[in-house]
């Protein structure tokens, strides 16, 4: 796609379950390269941001609206009720649409006080933002906590041009008919002007679901969706990282002192890294699996290995979290009790989270990284951990083919996440590989995660919208 511009737009008005503002930190509000191209763009424009605060209200306060400006940004937050909570964010959104979205059928939970609570959020979002929304404003909602939110400002009698982007996958046709009322949420999704998947993969189930169970006439070559006398625009714009701020991370010193405890701690051992946040779609159980299987297999090399895994917790009031951590803690205990020296373990656990400076320079000292997801949207990681090596000796990406970035990165050294086997010859090959290869591989890879970044993913939508 070609380049395109922000400026001399019109406003933009972000609505997301969670805002980045300026007193959230860490899980407090959202972080990282899309926040900051989201807050780029927002600048551009002199935008508003919307959602939620990430807090609980107080009795009787859940319609007030917290509102500061910064930049030019102006981000107005929402608290939500301990029932909203429990029904809209930990029922429905992630015990029913995330699992199901991610092809987990078996952890999908079906409770209609949920739906209803999904329904009621969306809703209140619904009443509380459009008297926010000014005639000619550019409406752009995001992920799955909000898919119905368009349908409903569009009840509120909103003409805006307003876009959706879902930032994980679309399950196939016959596993998302298994939720009840799926017609009713694809038909919400109709009432938007643009709406964005992240590969081609889901863009195509979604037509497909649209096609064959919703009747909708499908123009796959044009990218349209028509139903009844509305045409949605409907196409795959694959995300990227902030390349420039990223690449500029590996100056601070708090990646120098990261990357040297790494070097430091490992010793002559060569170290591998995954970072992920705890949850089930990471394929974090697996890639153990895998790493065991590895050690199996080669006795020998425990000695020369060391594997990283840092898992943030997330979501720990959903019953499957609890139950991934527990499993992960057992699995990599087993595999240290059977394999540690009194002087080395093979592998470090670390439950809790890190600054992008500090990930810089781990991804740097880690000659190999580990992204194995059962199934993932896009996953950043891999494209941050391209990013941070260094082109004279760069490190080895094994990569889960079923992560939307395997699309973009097929240089990477791709896996099956489900097989142990395959885990296992993968860190074989990446240990044996030569620095030729090793350079010709990052080379492909970087050109990708330079040029595909989210500046430009920012830019591609919001022309596409301002064109429907």
């Amino acid at each position: 796609m070609e380049r395109s511009t922000l400026t001399d737009q019109p406003r933009l008005v972000v609505i997301s379950n969670r805002v980045a503002v300026p007193k959230a930190r860490g899980a407090a509000g959202a972080q990282g390269g899309l926040a900051g191209a989201l807050h780029a763009a927002l600048s551009d424009r002199k935008g508003l941001w919307f959602g939620w605060s990430g807090q609980e209200s107080e009795s009787g306060r859940t319609g007030h609206i917290d509102t500061q400006t910064n930049d030019g940004v102006t981000t107005a937050t929402i608290d939500l009720s301990q029932r909203d909570i429990d029904e809209y964010y930990n029922g429905y959104a992630n015990s029913t649409l995330w699992p199901l979205f991610h092809y987990r059928l078996d952890l999908a939970q079906y409770e209609r006080e949920t739906g209803k609570g999904y329904e009621r959020v969306n809703e209140r979002f619904a009443d509380q933002v459009a008297p926010l929304i000014e005639p000619d404003d550019a409406v752009w909602v995001h992920d799955y906590h909000l898919i119905p939110l368009g349908e409903r400002l569009r009840s509120r009698g909103l003409k805006n041009r307003i876009g959706f982007f879902l930032h994980i996958p679309w399950p196939p046709t016959r596993l998302f008919v298994s939720l009840p009322y799926h017609e009713r949420l694809v038909r919400t999704l109709l009432y938007y002007d643009v709406v964005g998947f992240q590969t081609q993969e889901w863009l195509e189930s979604f037509l497909h679901y649209c096609e064959h169970e919703l009747g909708a006439e499908v123009d796959g070559a044009k990218g349209t969706v028509s139903f009844e006398g509305r045409t949605t625009i409907a196409r795959a714009y694959p995300i990227g990282i902030d390349w420039d701020h990223f690449s500029q991370l590996g100056s601070a010193g708090e990646a120098r002192q990261a990357q040297q405890r790494i070097l430091n701690s490992s010793s002559r051992r060569t170290a591998m890294i995954g970072v992920d946040r705890l949850d089930y779609s990471k394929g974090i159980p697996e890639r153990i699996d895998g790493i065991g299987r590895f050690f199996d297999k080669h006795p020998e090399r425990v000695q020369d290995l060391v594997f990283i895994q840092i898992a943030p917790p997330s979501r720990e009031d959903v019953d499957s979290y609890q139950a991934i951590r527990a499993e992960l803690e057992q699995k990599c205990g087993r595999i240290n009790g059977a394999r540690s020296e009194v002087d080395m373990v093979p592998i470090r656990y670390v439950n809790r989270g890190y600054s992008h400076e500090e990930l810089f320079g781990f991804f740097r000292a880690a000659k190999i990284g580990l992204v194995t997801p059962l199934r993932d949207g896009m996953n950043l990681v891999a494209k941050e951990y391209i990013a941070a090596q260094d082109p004279e000796d760069p490190g080895v990406l094994i990569l889960s083919r079923f992560a939307g970035a395997a699309a973009q990165m097929p240089d990477a050294v791709l896996v099956n996440p489900h097989s142990p086997d395959d885990i296992a010859h993968a860190i074989q090959t990446a240990l044996d590989m030569t620095l030729e290869e090793r350079k010709a591989r990052y080379q492909k890879l970087i050109a990708t995660v330079r040029d595909d970044n989210v500046q430009e993913w920012t830019a591609n939508f919001l022309r596409d919208l301002s064109e429907a």
